[in-house]
């Protein structure tokens, strides 16, 4: 993450470990609750950045190093 990029450390935590992984799990469904999206960057195989949607913790794959949380668009339902 780089300071005064816009990016907000929610919770972080290690998924081998089942108390930390349960605290990942239980922020992932409060953020999605507060009304936010999720989505995990992924590079293809051309190098090109992007992201995938995510809907439950299980979508995210193990060895993603960050999920980011994004409001969804005014006015959308």
């Amino acid at each position: 993450m780089k300071p005064g990029q816009g990016e907000v450390l929610i919770a972080e935590g290690d998924v081998e470990r089942a108390d930390e992984e349960q605290c990942l799990v239980e922020e992932f469904r409060r953020q999605l609750d507060s009304g936010l999206w999720a989505a995990v960057p992924v590079i293809d195989v051309g190098g090109r950045r992007e992201s995938r949607m995510v809907r439950s913790f299980e979508d995210v794959p193990r060895d993603a190093d960050r999920v980011i949380f994004f409001p969804r668009a005014a006015g959308g339902r």
